[in-house]
């Protein structure tokens, strides 16, 4: 099996030390290719970085809802400028998070706006964050998005959220999180409604570390997207090989890369 983990953080500081292991066990998982996801204008450029240094290494640009007070006019000009490298493939990861609230909601849904805007002019897919936002994060996307291309990252909404993503046109991303026993439990009802072709796998490392890794470890890593695979290929009774094609396809696709 070829799988694309579609979001991860590699440009953490907690893969600084042992970068060379954390490729080899991708390599020997079979995790073919990473989408190193910006949240900060100094990460993006990381991020960026890392993609143009390794095979099989892409990267988004963006400013997280949780670094939103930071964001500015000239924040978004030197990611337009960082996007013209060829292997930036998506903006994000961009939304609104009104769980932490590390940054105002008239920040967030300011500068949520303004990367909707800018992602559209440059006809970027999209990497999406909502947490808690009761309906304002679609809102705001209707009204300042008009490709509607890109993915509602690490999904744990509940049905008619998820419908109304689909419906949009949106993909939907899946992480370790079904793999929890308690915690996934809502998720594992709802992925066998996902279309095939709307699925994306991802580990959202460092964090989210799915079962049976997080037994083990407290960080997570490209190379255990693979056990979000086997679960969802179980939950929805489909053979992993036959979802992996499907879900490699689906990501090449919305990340336009050929």
């Amino acid at each position: 099996m070829k799988l694309f983990d579609s979001h991860c953080h590699l440009d953490d500081r907690l893969y600084d030390d042992d970068m060379d292991e954390v490729i080899k066990r991708m390599d020997a998982a079979g995790v073919a290719a990473a989408m190193i996801v910006g949240v900060d204008k100094k990460r993006s450029e990381k991020a960026v970085a890392m993609a143009e240094s390794g095979t099989g290494f892409y990267a988004s640009v963006g400013v997280h809802p949780h670094e939103a007070k930071d964001c500015s006019e000239e924040t978004l000009e030197f990611f337009c400028k960082l996007a013209k490298s060829p292997k930036v493939k998506a903006w994000g990861e961009i939304g609104l998070d009104f769980n932490r609230m590390y940054s105002s909601v008239t920040d967030q849904e300011k500068w949520f706006a303004r990367q909707l805007e800018t992602a559209d002019e440059l006809r970027l897919p999209i990497i999406f964050h909502e947490r808690d936002t009761k309906g304002r994060f679609l809102e705001i996307l209707k009204a300042h998005y008009e490709r509607r291309t890109g993915v509602v990252h690490c999904f744990s909404g509940n049905k008619r959220e998820l419908e109304e993503y689909l419906q949009l046109g949106l993909c939907i991303g899946v992480t370790g999180i079904l793999t929890i026993k308690t915690r996934g439990a809502d998720l594992r009802k709802l992925v066998s409604l996902i279309p095939a072709d709307r699925i994306l796998i991802e580990t959202d490392a460092p964090f989210l570390t799915p079962a049976p890794q997080k037994n083990h470890t407290r960080r997570n890593e490209p190379a255990f997207v693979k056990s979000v695979l086997l679960k969802l290929a179980e939950v929805r009774k489909e053979e992993p090989e036959y979802l992996a094609d499907m879900i490699w396809e689906n990501t090449c696709r919305l990340y336009n890369i050929t």
